[in-house]
């Protein structure tokens, strides 16, 4: 079973991927650990991979597909996996499905975790982290005890830059711009499906597994 997740920043795809991935005992792989495993061990596909990097440039699509493989190719992919991450564009999952296809293989569903922008604006900008620690809050869903200190070591809670309200509208319209088009694409392949990002997370998850039994 090879699934790839969907969802604008903060639908919460990952959680849902985490929880498909040990249901189905199958890994959890996103791009981003792929990277940085490769880099750590200094494969040559990390070397190449880090050049990019160093400079603040895209990984081009051709490699983080070698990438992607050579690691959906290890042992314990033989069961299918979970995508988190990729692809991201258009060019991205036909790159993948090409490479896919040169082996006999093919991506099962496309799960689209679909959240409204102001749930998730408003989802975003509630959390909360102490950057001693890395424990991290929700204002609303799992507040601290003391308002704006750590439970665990007392520290002062901050709002990252990257939940601060304008962060989180641009990351949403490089998404729509960028990602969303996936949607159509997966759908025309006949593959897609939707959930409601709204609802808990083990009512997300019901649906997932719904989908996937």
């Amino acid at each position: 079973m090879k699934i790839i997740m969907l969802g604008a920043p903060g639908a919460g795809k990952g959680t849902q991927a985490q929880l498909i991935a040990e249901k189905y005992q199958i890994p959890h792989i996103s791009t981003g650990d792929i990277f940085r495993a490769n880099i750590k061990a200094g494969t040559q596909l990390g070397k190449e991979a880090r050049q990019y990097m160093d400079q603040g440039l895209l990984v081009p699509d051709e490699l983080t597909v070698k990438i992607l493989l050579d690691r959906v190719a290890q042992e314990d992919c033989a069961g299918g996996y979970v995508l988190d991450g990729f692809p991201r564009t258009i060019p991205q999952a036909q790159v993948l499905d090409e490479a896919l296809a040169k082996q006999g293989e093919k991506i099962d569903y496309a799960i689209d975790v679909n959240v409204p922008d102001e749930n998730i604006i408003r989802r975003m900008s509630g959390r909360r982290a102490c950057l001693a620690c890395g424990a991290t809050y929700h204002i609303e869903h799992v507040p601290p005890k003391q308002e704006g200190i750590c439970d665990h070591c007392g520290q002062k809670l901050v709002l990252r830059d990257d939940d601060k309200p304008e962060t989180v509208k641009n990351r949403l319209k490089v998404y729509h711009e960028q990602t969303q088009p996936l949607i159509e694409y997966y759908t025309e392949q006949g593959i897609l499906r939707t959930v409601d990002g709204t609802r808990s997370m083990a009512e997300v998850f019901d649906a997932v597994a719904a989908i996937l039994s």
